[in-house]
């Protein structure tokens, strides 16, 4: 059973939150991407509360209405604090002072990166799907001509008119399939990213960390890494670099013909991979 509640942390925020399992069991803090939400997990919820582990995921700051500062300021969206929320979260959630395990996608994952590097010794075990190392990625975008063809979009989401763009007509562009994600994923998300406040919130992590800023070294957590290698949006080059940055014990999974959204479109195979990564590395 999926319950739906309201976490308030430390910094006075209050995140709404998917959680399953029992509240005892070690937590799996799941962070989703862009443009997605906390529903980006719905498949996987499940299956770690039959395992034992407690399961939160989160919609992130701007995502959350109670934690959604204004994002005008930008100051409001460094990563920093995108990675003290994580912190936070895992703390309200019964965390605190305990190690725990992080699963992140996309933008998600950049911040899961963010964690693992700063917080080591509170994580057990570090998921990522799609997202590269950001030091793999980083070297990609300077040196790989297809990864900047790849990433254009990440310009077109410094334009001051892209909500009004991605809302206009009833969300169409959104409702269509933006990224190639499926009708009823799009349906999903637009619940929490349907409103022009939330969706210029979620546009500011890009307007606040542009050039995948973040002083980045070798991860010492043990290490899963999960890529679709039809994903439009990340290449093989920067996927294949990320194990470089990695000096605990690490796996790449590749998943044969899946795209980006890795968990819309192999949510099976993907919750195989990371039932049996958090076996391999207890809490």
């Amino acid at each position: 059973m999926i319950d739906t509640v309201q976490i308030k942390t430390r910094s006075g925020l209050s995140f709404t939150a998917d959680v399953a399992g029992p509240a005892g069991g070690v937590l799996v803090l799941l962070l989703h991407g862009f443009p997605e939400s906390r529903h980006s997990w719905c498949a996987v919820l499940p299956e770690l509360a039959k395992a034992g582990y407690r399961a939160v995921a989160p919609d992130q700051r701007g995502y959350s209405p109670g934690a959604r500062p204004d994002p005008g300021n930008l100051d409001n969206y460094q990563f920093d604090k995108l990675v003290a929320d994580a912190i936070d979260i895992a703390d309200a959630s019964g965390a605190a002072g305990r190690r725990f395990h992080l699963v992140g996608h996309d933008w998600g994952g950049q911040v899961s990166w963010g964690v693992a590097n700063n917080y080591p010794e509170r994580l057990a075990s570090l998921t990522v799907l799609s997202r590269p190392h950001p030091l793999s990625f980083r070297r990609a975008l300077q040196e790989d001509p297809d990864q900047k063809h790849r990433s254009r979009h990440h310009g077109k989401f410094l334009a001051p008119e892209t909500a009004d763009k991605l809302l206009a007509d009833n969300a169409k562009a959104m409702r269509d399939g933006l990224f190639g994600q499926s009708a009823d994923s799009v349906k999903q998300h637009l619940s929490v990213l349907g409103t022009k406040p939330a969706l210029e919130s979620a546009l500011a992590w890009y307007r606040a960390n542009k050039g995948l800023s973040g002083d980045f070294g070798p991860i010492k957590v043990p290490t899963l890494y999960i890529w679709g290698d039809a994903d439009a949006t990340v290449g093989r080059v920067a996927a294949e670099g990320t194990g470089e940055f990695v000096s605990a014990a690490y796996a790449m999974e590749v998943l044969p013909g899946i795209g980006h959204f890795v968990m819309d479109q192999a949510a099976g195979r993907s919750t195989e991979l990371l039932l049996a990564h958090l076996k391999r590395h207890p809490a």
